[in-house]
């Protein structure tokens, strides 16, 4: 959808770019206006005022280098080269590295359409570039520009989903029994979680500036001061839900990584202590997946667990590295399922 979008847009800026070099300029070269059009049109409105910026400059060097060379050298083989080879060296330069082969472009543009020695058709076609740099941006303010919130939101909510998958799985598994290649599955999808992670990170960024200069952000801030005019969520962003969620990634990867080496160690797993930490374990998996899920408090159980297995005499010592390990991987990861599920009022209705 938001490539169909992005479509339309750049169709339409292009179309009434040209039309307006016709009909209002009666342009001998309508095809500047609208390539400079296309070039403005971004995925966002900030986008679109930061490249449309260096599309105008390129494009005014470019036009600017085109009249030089032809007025004191000609139009030729030599001459052409020539401005190619001095557009592409402009482009070069940092501070318009990004649209800055449209010196190069323009060049091309103007001096294979023919040139003409006039004087004041250099401040028509620097015009032109201007008219369309700003039908770009005009079009991508008003074709509500995305976002890009919503699929963020996904992103997390993903992710939740499928922590909250690993560790139900690994409480069905462990209530009878489980090897090695189980715990390799479960890992290898905390890899894959990692992977995701990254790509959430990548729309996040995305839809921070897709927010700048936004009008639709606008409207979307006073839709929700309308449905909660109390409501604050100034204090919460999807950066922090990331960080979080990606620390628990760490701990269900560390977690996956205590219960694999634990299938090579000998002996037999105290079942008063598999019981309750699989049940904890499974507990904790349906609220990270589901914030709505009704779950008993897991902090207190964990700590209840702990106190009675450390108080317990019947307990082999050589098992409370293991055990321990588990309970701190478990703790930490229940404290981040407090935290995604607090936040998740925050992840619907984002702060601006």
């Amino acid at each position: 959808m938001t490539d169909l979008l992005q479509i339309v847009k750049s169709a339409v800026a292009a179309t009434v770019a040209w039309w307006i070099s016709t009909a209002v300029f009666d342009s001998e070269l309508p095809f500047l206006a609208p390539w400079t059009a296309l070039l403005t049109v971004h995925a966002t409105v900030h986008r679109s005022l930061s490249r449309g910026i260096q599309s105008t400059v390129a494009s005014a060097v470019g036009v600017g280098l085109s009249f030089v060379i032809g007025t004191f050298l000609g139009v030729s083989v030599w001459t052409f080269a020539l401005a190619i080879f001095v557009g592409l060296l402009g482009a070069r330069l940092s501070w318009i590295r990004d649209e800055g082969v449209a010196i190069a472009t323009t060049a091309v543009f103007v001096l294979g359409s023919g040139f003409s020695r006039q004087d004041d058709l250099l401040l028509e076609r620097l015009a032109e570039v201007g008219v369309g740099v700003v039908i770009g941006v005009v079009v991508n303010v008003l074709v509500l520009p995305p976002l890009r919130d919503q699929q963020a939101a996904r992103y997390v909510d993903s992710i939740n989903r499928r922590m909250g998958g690993v560790l139900v799985s690994m409480a069905d598994e462990m209530s009878q029994s489980w090897g090695t290649e189980q715990a390799d599955s479960w890992f290898a999808e905390t890899q894959s979680m990692s992977t995701e992670l990254e790509s959430a990170w990548q729309m996040v960024r995305f839809a921070r500036e897709s927010r700048r200069g936004n009008p639709t952000r606008a409207l979307h801030r006073l839709s929700a001061r309308q449905r909660a005019p109390s409501a604050d969520h100034s204090d919460v962003r999807f950066e922090d839900i990331l960080y979080r969620v990606d620390e628990g990634v760490s701990h269900l990867r560390h977690l996956t990584r205590t219960l694999r080496e634990a299938t090579y160690a000998s002996g037999e797993w105290d079942d008063r202590f598999r019981t309750q930490w699989v049940a904890i374990v499974r507990d904790a998996g349906r609220a990270i997946a589901d914030p709505d899920a009704d779950v008993e408090p897991l902090g207190g159980r964990l700590t209840s667990l702990s106190a009675r297995m450390s108080t317990d005499e019947g307990l082999p010592q050589q098992t409370w590295p293991l055990y321990g390990s588990l309970i701190t991987s478990v703790q930490h990861i229940v404290t981040i399922v407090d935290d995604v599920a607090s936040a998740r009022d925050a992840r619907e209705h984002p702060a601006g």
